[in-house]
């Protein structure tokens, strides 16, 4: 039997985050400089949510939106998956597609540590059926 892989060895570390009270403009531009589709969202240093890319494009694509003045909050998925860096890569990659989530948020205690995304998970694949 295979040595559990876990979450840490393949998550993206010490990840960007924005409050919940930054604008979509922020957000956006984070993303952008950054080349990243996720964000955890924060409020007084604890997770509340997490934002994506396609979190964004779908509110600026409402009637009268100005990414300027519209807060993450507004755009954020509240109580977003969160997992620990010693969870089970499969444990969590099964949830993520049973769920049809594109990220987990990896945290110790109250604390960000990382994000584990689908290219996340992807990568981790590639190394497994790299081992033939």
């Amino acid at each position: 039997m295979a040595a559990q892989i876990n979450v840490e060895h393949y998550m993206t570390r010490s990840p960007y985050t924005i409050g919940q009270e930054q604008t979509l403009a922020a957000a956006h531009d984070l993303m952008r400089i950054h080349q990243i589709r996720h964000l955890p969202v924060l409020h007084g240093g604890r997770v509340v949510g997490m934002v994506s890319m396609r979190d964004l494009h779908l509110v600026e694509t409402l009637p009268d939106v100005n990414p300027e003045h519209i807060t993450v909050e507004d755009a954020m998925t509240g109580d977003p998956y969160r997992v620990a860096p010693q969870a089970s890569l499969c444990e969590v990659a099964r949830e993520m597609a049973e769920k049809r989530l594109g990220s987990a948020i990896v945290v110790e205690g109250n604390k960000v540590v990382g994000v584990f995304t689908t290219v996340d998970a992807l990568t981790a694949l590639a190394d497994v059926l790299g081992k033939d």
